[in-house]
């Protein structure tokens, strides 16, 4: 008891760990949710629950490579070594962030397409917003504060859980059009395009702007 207590004060008082901590908690539930859409992906034969399945798991993977780094640096004595292993990670890390979000445009373009199978009702749609706002919110919030620590990784952290965030506007919006829309849901295609597009666009410019500062930072 007194160990967890202990962990509760870091965790409220420490900005870099409470930062790691939310991100193990986020990999759970990430996990779960991909693992969810393969077996949509699986049961309905849908290539977009199947590659939004990949993507998440492997933003777990990204994600993980940087929980597990960090738990090294941590137990290294010299903090200039730390320092140099975090920039190795923060590289390699960003390097495969921006990749895997370019890749984002195949699920997006099955998206504006209608080509992603919707079988929930108002009521779990309305959760889904809910959440979504919940993490747009939070996101945004973590995304402002991240300078306040000096940590790369944890700044890197911060920037993922906003691009999460964004990735699930994209979702909810599909989601709501085709629970909510009578009718031929072809009309909402310009709508849904310009929208998608522009959020895959943020994305990727968040995501060229973390390299370009990993890149420099490495150099």
């Amino acid at each position: 008891m007194p160990e967890i207590k202990d962990h509760l004060s870091r965790w409220k008082s420490d900005y870099d760990f409470r930062t790691f901590v939310n991100t193990f908690g986020a990999v759970l539930v990430t996990i779960i949710f991909a693992l969810y859409n393969g077996y949509l992906g699986i049961s309905h034969a849908s290539a977009w629950h199947g590659g939004i399945c990949i993507y998440y798991l492997l933003l777990v993977l990204i994600r993980g490579i940087v929980i597990v780094s960090e738990r090294s640096n941590a137990r290294k004595k010299e903090s200039e070594t730390a320092s140099v292993g975090r920039k190795r990670v923060f590289l390699l890390a960003s390097v495969l962030l921006f990749l895997l979000n370019l890749s984002l445009v195949a699920p997006f373009a099955l998206m504006v397409k209608q080509e992603r199978p919707v079988s929930m009702t108002l009521i779990p749609a309305i959760a889904m917003a809910a959440y979504t706002v919940y993490k747009v919110v939070i996101g945004s919030l973590n995304l402002k504060r991240k300078n306040r620590s000096e940590n790369l990784l944890v700044r890197f952290l911060r920037t993922i859980n906003f691009m999460d965030a964004l990735v699930s506007i994209v979702t909810l919006q599909n989601t709501l059009i085709m629970v909510n829309t009578s009718g031929d849901k072809r009309t909402m295609l310009p709508l849904t395009a310009v929208s998608s597009g522009l959020i895959w666009a943020a994305i990727v410019i968040l995501s060229i702007v973390n390299l370009k500062q990993a890149v420099d930072r490495k150099g």
